[in-house]
């Protein structure tokens, strides 16, 4: 008898490095359930190929009604659950209204929990699983003008690590993804938000704003330290293959240096090299 595919859900798959993920684990014979917060995204994604369904971090219904979905097709079984969807609420702290600041949360951590705290039942059931959570270097080090963001990550790796106590022993596995720069729209969407959200005319960070923003339209192009979704993709094969996977795996070599400095310089020295 045939074994049937392992499965994984996988949100944020419009673009980036959830679509680059959803194709490529398709590829490796994985059943892949893609979402989108767009039906025009999820109809695309459908038009390729992909299992996909609307899944909306802010509209805890459409997370409930897509996990039921998941579930249906796959007779209640999930292998693995790929937290990657959200966004960057740019902009300095004090230009961030608490509007902005509770959306940026919304999408980047309130939804991922309920999803996860739906998913871990199931997992529970069937005795193994892997929680997968796409966080960021900024998840455990701060830039300007990133604080909203900076926060949401920082809030995923903490719920990371003390979910990782909570489920010892239970068969599932709960991993961190910490990729730096990615070529992807990531960059140009975050520059929308600032556009969107916040008065540049009247913050006092004026400039330094149309400074950046001049400068981070583009963030497509590959570089030494900017690699493309495959870097993310090859390490989630890992996370999701490894009968032992590790607790975070760092992508780019800025992230990895980031983490050797944060061990070995003190907090002043950091903020120095940050700013």
């Amino acid at each position: 008898m045939t074994e049937s595919p392992r499965t994984i859900l996988i949100t944020g798959c419009s673009s980036g490095i959830g679509h680059h993920a959803a194709i490529g684990l398709r590829r490796r014979g994985w059943r892949v359930f893609a979402t989108a917060r767009r039906q025009a995204d999820v109809g695309r994604l459908a038009d390729a190929g992909l299992e996909s369904l609307r899944l909306d971090y802010a509209d805890e219904e459409s997370i409930k009604a897509a996990l039921d979905d998941v579930l249906s097709r796959t007779g209640g079984r999930l292998d693995a659950l790929f937290n990657n969807g959200g966004y960057a609420q740019a902009g300095a702290i004090e230009d961030v209204d608490t509007t902005a600041m509770r959306a940026q949360f919304e999408a980047n951590f309130f939804g991922w929990h309920e999803l996860t705290r739906r998913v871990i039942p199931v997992m529970r059931r069937q005795g193994s699983g892997r929680l997968v959570f796409c966080s960021s270097v900024l998840g455990f080090v701060g830039a300007r003008y990133r604080g909203a963001y900076v926060a949401s990550k920082h809030a995923v790796e903490g719920y990371a690590d003390s979910l990782r106590l909570e489920l010892h022993g239970t068969g599932i596995a709960v991993v961190l993804i910490e990729p730096g720069p990615i070529a992807s729209n990531f960059r140009q969407n975050a520059v929308a938000n600032i556009d969107r959200t916040i008065d540049i005319d009247e913050s006092i960070h004026s400039e330094t704003y149309r400074r950046d923003l001049a400068e981070r339209r583009d963030g497509h192009t590959h570089t030494r330290f900017r690699l493309g979704p495959d870097a993310v993709l090859k390490t989630l094969v890992k996370a999701l293959d490894s009968t032992d996977p590790r607790p975070r795996y760092r992508v780019t070599v800025p992230t990895r240096a980031a983490a050797i400095l944060k061990r070995i310089l003190s907090t002043r020295m950091m903020d120095r090299i940050a700013r």
